[in-house]
């Protein structure tokens, strides 16, 4: 599997031609853009209660955000026309979910966070630049390969949730050990040719002239993207900073 939101067969046996208002690049990166400020904003809010010293709130918010965003992605998923609505929704979640895992992590390694945005957007625009110069180029094998590594490692993430709930946990993989910081780079890694998925399939849709709505659909599915790759950037500095 790969970004459930942004997957191979959203525009097919699908016929836009006959729309009036279409999907474009600029609409869908300047939507884009839009929910990044939304997520910055609500993560700030997260932020500044953390410098507040009300820590108890941070993690209420984190909690909260969390489930928030995970139904409302749900939603979003399943009935995509709501996208225009819930997509602002679910980045004003997701960021107070991130500002109270940066509250918390910040906490314990000062400083890890700012390496950690650092580092996520260094990334997406890298494998934007790579996109866009066809330096690399997506290719059903390419796309295949994605697929089946993200599937692979959403199992191992599951099988570590199920561990967890009866003290247990996947060897490993969360230690700051040199296997458990190469299981942070190889999600990292995957995390990132995500990304390509994800450009791909919003220059599909616009070719296919796909309706206005869908700008709010791949802006959100870039989105889950982008969090994802955060949340795992953050995971291995902190692994590093602990070694």
């Amino acid at each position: 599997m790969a970004n459930p939101a942004l997957n191979n067969q959203l525009f097919e046996n699908q016929s836009f031609i006959s729309e009036n208002n279409i999907m474009t690049i600029n609409g869908t990166m300047l939507k884009s853009m839009f929910l990044l400020f939304l997520v910055f904003i609500s993560g700030a809010y997260s932020w500044a209660t953390y410098i507040a010293g009300n820590m108890p709130m941070v993690k209420k918010f984190m909690i909260a955000g969390f489930i928030v965003g995970f139904i409302l992605a749900m939603i979003i998923i399943f009935t995509r026309k709501t996208a225009p609505f819930l997509s602002p929704l679910y980045a004003i979640a997701e960021g107070l979910a991130l500002g109270g895992v940066s509250a918390i992590a910040n906490a314990q390694i000062p400083g890890v966070v700012f390496q950690a945005v650092v580092g996520t957007l260094a990334v997406m625009f890298v494998m934007l630049s790579l996109y866009m110069s066809k330096v690399i180029s997506v290719t059903e094998k390419l796309r295949s390969i994605i697929v089946a590594s993200t599937g692979a490692i959403v199992t191992i993430y599951i099988v570590s949730l199920i561990l967890s709930f009866f003290g247990k946990s996947v060897p490993f993989i969360n230690d700051a050990t040199p296997i458990g910081i190469g299981f942070s780079l190889l999600v990292i890694i995957v995390a990132a040719f995500n990304l390509l998925l994800d450009f791909d399939i919003i220059e599909r849709g616009v070719a296919m002239m796909a309706p206005k709505y869908f700008e709010w659909y791949c802006s959100f599915g870039l989105l889950v993207t982008l969090v994802w790759l955060y949340l795992e950037v953050l995971r291995l500095l902190s692994k590093l900073q602990r070694r």
